[in-house]
Order: structure tokens, then sequence, then C-alpha cells
């Protein structure tokens, strides 16, 4: 069996994609993505839309979320799924850290 890959967060920069919002690509292989965001409080994200599947995890903090026409509210400890092509845009009622994995690996994030 070989040695699985291992990604230390030491290893992982810290990427600043756009104002207030910090990102950190974890480990990741063709077909999965794990990465760690960080939003201050008042960031709010363009809508946008991909074609992986995308599971979203709160650890810490609270996010007004919009996944298609549904608008909700998420904090620590809860989570769901954006499926793919779905538009979707969220903003940061609080700072936040959220863990995202997407299906497949988003090639433009890897880069």
């Amino acid at each position: 069996m070989s040695k699985p890959p291992v990604t230390k967060l030491s290893q992982a920069p810290a990427l600043a994609p756009e104002p207030r919002l910090q990102r950190r690509i974890l480990t990741h292989s063709p077909t999965l993505m794990l990465v760690e965001h960080r939003m201050e409080k008042g960031w709010k994200g363009a809508r946008n839309s991909h074609p992986q599947e995308q599971l979203v995890y709160v650890l810490t903090g609270r996010l007004r979320f919009t996944c298609g026409d549904d608008t909700f509210e998420i904090a620590a400890g809860d989570s769901f799924i954006v499926p793919g092509n779905v538009e979707h845009e969220a903003s940061a009622l609080e700072a936040c850290v959220v863990i995202d994995v997407f299906h497949p690996t988003r090639p433009e994030y890897a880069a």
C-alpha cells in the first residue's frame, strides 16, 4: 500500500482571492478537494456556479447563504450541499471559518 498524501497546514499557503477572504487548499486529488475558507465579518461573495458538487461545513461564525432561490442562515456546526451548476452566494454575518469539499477538484483552485 502506498503512503497517502499528507498536507501539513504549514505547507498550505493562505491565498487572498478577494478582499476579506482567505483560502487554503488542503489535501486534494483529481476527484476530491478539501479547502479552508476564512471570511471576515461583512464579506460578501459574488453569486457564482461551478460544475463541482460542494459540501459546506461551518467550523466557526455565521453566514447567510443563497442557493438557487433559497436563502438561509447557517452557523458553527451546520452543513449543507451545493449541487453542481446551481448559482449560489454567501455573506459573513460574523467572522467565519468554513471547510468546503469539492467533487471533483476545482482546477482553478489547484493551479
